[in-house]
């Protein structure tokens, strides 16, 4: 299931033993922290622990399995968190007979941020249950930040929301901080709007070079060059901005000399069909010969760049140029 998916899972339920795995910390955390709260513990001292996945080799498996039966004192459950248990398959043998049929007064909860090259993968395994804490996408973001903002007390837009969700790069530990930064400023009831997170929401690097690529896209040199501007600024390499550059206008060239339609596009390169319907909006502004000609001039000065065969502003400023004056 999706970490969003668990706490409504958990209304239903406890399950025994659960392998919470993906590269978003903050689900993570926040899986575990709702699974011990559903155990709903009064003597956590005598009733909770946590053993690191590396130790538990050979025999330590073996005292580590047995512990597992232990009786909670004073609690009808017991919770117990693995960090980083990656088994191999002789190991899971051994491990399979507890999770087939596991102490039911035993929480196990198994944290792994990746699966580890040649080991079990045990989000297969039967007798675990998987919970997905890997980035989720903007959509569900954006429907997961509408809920967290609403249940905070504010009165969230949907445009707001989207665009906090692109600001933080899809950084849901960020969206839940500056959520909080905004109900301290607009107290409870306060009504989220686009100007609001404008104002107040710092804007990712991530983000202001896409708002970079599309004020190129557009040739609107004065909010390019106050983009530019600030990345400068804060201290972004201008070899950095160049790649950028030429990635974005490598994209166009592709949607150019595609025949492919939207959602085929959208697969071959990783982006949704609504982004390759924006970009077809800017080839179709430019010009599909203007398009593949500004890729081959960016990707060229991309490399003298970082060649050395240029220096990196005159590259740069080389680019910008072309893009707008060429």
């Amino acid at each position: 299931m999706k970490y969003i998916e668990l706490a409504k899972k958990l209304k239903e339920g406890i399950e025994r033993v659960y392998l919470i795995e993906g590269d978003d910390a903050f689900f993570r955390d926040g899986a575990v922290k709702a699974i011990k709260e559903a155990c709903n513990l009064t003597q956590s001292l005598l009733n909770e622990s946590c053993t690191e996945g590396e130790t538990l080799k050979g025999d330590g498996l073996t005292a580590f399995i047995g512990s597992l039966y232990t009786a909670p004192m004073f609690d009808e459950l017991r919770f117990v968190r693995v960090n980083s248990l990656f088994l191999t398959e002789r190991e899971w043998e051994r491990f399979k007979q507890y999770c087939e049929k596991p102490c039911p007064s035993t929480v196990l909860v198994i944290v792994n941020a990746t699966k580890k090259q040649g080991t079990t993968d045990l989000k297969r395994k039967g007798g675990i249950t998987y919970v997905d804490c890997s980035r989720e996408s903007e959509e569900t973001l954006t429907r997961w930040l509408f809920t967290l903002m609403r249940r905070e007390g504010l009165v969230p837009e949907q445009d707001a929301v989207a665009l906090m969700v692109r600001c933080c790069t899809q950084d849901a530990a960020r969206m839940k901080s500056e959520t909080l930064k905004l109900k301290s400023i607009l107290g409870e009831g306060g009504r989220v709007t686009r100007a609001v997170v404008e104002e107040y929401v710092p804007k990712d690097a991530e983000y202001k070079i896409y708002e970079l690529t599309q004020a190129a896209s557009r040739k609107n040199f004065d909010a390019f060059t106050d983009i530019l501007t600030d990345l400068t600024v804060k201290g972004f390499d201008e070899i950095a901005v160049l790649s950028s550059l030429c990635s974005h206008y490598r994209t166009l060239a592709e949607i150019a000399s595609s025949n492919l339609s939207d959602k085929e596009l959208a697969e071959t390169l990783g982006v949704k069909p609504y982004a390759v319907g924006k970009n077809r909006e800017a080839v179709a502004r430019l010009g599909a010969k203007r398009v593949c000609e500004l890729y081959r001039k960016l990707y060229a000065l991309s490399c003298g760049g970082k060649s050395g065969v240029y220096h990196k502003s005159g590259a740069l400023t080389a680019a910008i140029a072309n893009i707008f004056f060429g």
